[in-house]
């Protein structure tokens, strides 16, 4: 998982633990990345995972964006644990069991390595589905992403420091919610439903 930039090409601005709030141009790389780290994933969870998904904001192409490759697992049920934390485990993944969300179980990147979110959550229940469609709808309202984009870089400016995180999280919040109102409305309008898995 290192990060590598070919001779001559411009370096890419790469989050990692430590690092405060940073919003940087949407990257056309964060696609391949995303794959790169979810077909080890697919052939390690098997079955268990019933959608790999790539979410947040590097999912959306021509977003500004933190540059955090975000990860959507959907399996069955969270019991037993293990039948996706050996797995993931298996691969360098970090187990978060403090994370205080009760409707998701999460993972981080190997230490030192790049950030990865890794959100597992339960197929069809509201959260998982809240993630696909905020990212589908960002996909056909360029507006919307634009608008976007220009909250995240005036918050992260707000906020940059590295304890700043949850301030910045939280200040989206209004946004988020203005913007799933929309999506509901286009989502009943065209009959959205999500498409097939990602990996």
């Amino acid at each position: 998982m290192a990060n590598e930039t070919p001779a001559g090409a411009p370096a890419r601005r790469e989050m990692r633990t430590e690092d405060g709030v940073v919003v940087v141009d949407y990257d056309p790389t964060w696609p391949g990345r995303f794959r790169q780290l979810a077909e080890p994933m697919r052939a390690a969870l098997g079955e268990t995972a019933r959608r790999i998904d790539h979410i947040g904001s590097t999912s959306v192409p021509g977003l500004a964006a933190k540059p955090v490759i975000d990860i959507q697992i959907a399996v069955a049920a969270f019991e037993p644990l293990d039948a996706f934390r050996r797995p993931l485990e298996s691969l360098g993944y970090v187990f978060r069991a403090a994370n205080p969300e009760r409707t998701k179980r999460y993972f981080r990147e190997p230490p030192g390595e790049r950030r990865v979110h890794i959100h597992v959550r339960l197929l069809g229940h509201w959260n998982e589905q809240f993630a696909l469609l905020f990212r589908d709808y960002l996909r056909t309202s360029p507006e919307t992403a634009a608008r976007y984009a220009a909250l995240k870089r005036a918050l992260a400016a707000r906020y940059p420091r590295p304890e700043d995180r949850e301030d910045y999280t939280e200040a989206k919040d209004p946004f988020i919610w203005e913007t799933m109102y929309a999506a509901n409305r286009w989502a009943q309008e065209t009959g959205w439903v999500p498409g097939p898995s990602d990996a």
